[in-house]
């Protein structure tokens, strides 16, 4: 399809679609606050104070649309900083709570602003009053009048770390007719997966634009580092609690409704044929670890609750009974160091829930790491962890069981099987480094082709 038709279509559109949704962005304004400057930011509109950090600069402008890409940014731009202390940069978010997010990172030479309406006399207001360097958008969204003003002049549009779910792209490919002028805009984009050069190219990104420098998101081996006070801490409450010495630990990580009890009782299994197999269950969402309880009791199992209101889910089990004993941890922000303390991670949210949640972290903690079907959100790193037989994927609880007795049977098999997860991730090794050189050294050439980093 034309580009200019594209563009007609998508302006004609949109002021449909905002106007549908300002009530709903008033509200949410109002009852977070800081509405008068969101609005005012949003329509291109800064106070003086602002602009006076922009004037007679150049700053490199990047968009997050929200929490989980902001994070991706400070990374950047902290290797930005560092490898070029006076550059000034503006951040922009889409959402509200990634504002608020990022608004705590402003520093003299970082200016964090909501990211202006995508119609054209507001972009070429913003453009006007930034005067960017160049644009760099994190893992997906593009707005495309702001796309296209920038290209007019001259400024480049990157997009780093870029980030396809299977969902997307198939989305995408529905509308590739309409998609692909926008997308053939963008001069370089980085990618985490050689298998991302193909997919982003049917998209519109000319292939010699895309670079692989690994995963932003997945450069932090320190993910597995252990947090030694917090670790002893967590040692203690089970001495406190009765958990066995010699225990072989399954940890159920980031669990989800359903799944405590599933796989709860494929332990009470595995402890007739393993009898030093003890469950701990950290639930995705401490506050349900009442709820998780009253489910294990009800089934014929000992909760022992990290933290509740009700005393008698928090004492010790007995040292005799028919009831199998779960140490439920539902307290916050100790995830990493219990895996420090497993020989197992089950992670949830990929039996009885949609989506998965993060594998890596108890692959970089060293852990024999076993997945349920549904990953949808993390296939890529799955893909590449199943491809080298560093992490297992199940289908369902009879083979969630086998596979956990074969572990548990053979300690060497589940070492081996951690220690490749371990080297698959390496790759991403430097990732923020090489997206921040990438970002300050793009150029575009004298041809009028774009040239982004040759190696690939």
């Amino acid at each position: 399809m034309p580009r200019a038709l594209v563009y007609l279509i998508y302006n004609l559109l949109l002021p449909l679609v905002l106007l549908l949704g300002l009530p709903s962005f008033l509200i949410k304004g109002i009852r977070r606050g800081g509405l008068a400057r969101n609005f005012k930011q949003r329509l291109g509109f800064f106070s003086a104070s602002t602009l006076e950090k922009w004037k007679d600069a150049r700053p490199i402008w990047i968009h997050a649309v929200s929490v989980g890409e902001a994070f991706i940014a400070f990374k950047v731009i902290e290797e930005l900083q560092a490898l070029s202390p006076s550059q000034p940069i503006v951040l922009s978010t889409t959402t509200t709570t990634g504002f608020a997010l990022a608004v705590k990172k402003e520093s003299p030479t970082l200016t964090v602003i909501h990211n202006p309406v995508d119609i054209p006399f507001i972009t070429a207001r913003v453009i006007r009053k930034i005067n960017p360097l160049k644009l760099v958008l994190v893992e997906a969204e593009i707005w495309p009048n702001l796309v296209r003003q920038l290209r007019r002049k001259a400024v480049p549009v990157l997009l780093i770390n870029a980030r396809l779910s299977p969902r997307s792209e198939k989305r995408y490919l529905k509308f590739q007719k309409v998609i692909q002028p926008v997308f053939s805009l963008v001069n370089g984009a980085t990618v985490p997966y050689p298998a991302d050069v193909p997919r982003w190219a049917a998209l519109g990104i000319p292939e010699n634009n895309l670079t692989v420098t690994g995963s932003i998101k997945f450069d932090d081996l320190d993910v597995s580092g252990t947090n030694e006070a917090q670790k002893s801490e967590l040692e203690k409450w089970l001495a406190e609690k009765a958990f066995p010495e010699n225990a072989r630990v399954l940890l159920a990580g980031s669990t989800h409704p359903g799944e405590e009890k599933y796989i709860a009782e494929i332990a009470k299994e595995l402890v007739s044929h393993v009898p030093q197999v003890a469950l701990i269950i950290v639930p995705r969402h401490a506050e349900r670890g009442e709820e998780i309880a009253g489910e294990l009791e009800a089934s014929g199992f000992y909760p022992v609750l990290k933290s509740s209101t009700k005393p008698h889910l928090t004492k010790a089990p007995p040292g005799a009974g028919d009831a199998m004993p779960v140490w439920i941890a539902n307290t916050t922000g100790e995830l990493r160091s219990w895996y420090q303390l497993a020989e197992i991670v089950v992670v949830g949210k990929s039996f009885l829930s949609r989506g998965g949640q993060n594998p890596v972290e108890p692959v970089l903690a060293g852990k024999a790491t076993v997945v349920g079907p549904n990953m949808e959100n993390f296939t890529d790193v799955i893909n590449d962890l199943l491809a080298i037989k560093g992490i297992q994927q199940v289908h369902g609880a009879d083979e969630l069981q086998s596979v956990l007795a074969e572990l548990f049977s053979d300690a060497e098999t589940g070492k081996a099987m951690a220690d490749r997860g371990i080297e698959a991730m390496e790759r991403h090794r430097g990732a923020t480094g090489k997206n921040a050189t990438f970002i300050l050294e793009f150029e575009e050439s004298a041809t009028g082709q774009d040239r982004a980093n040759p190696s690939r």
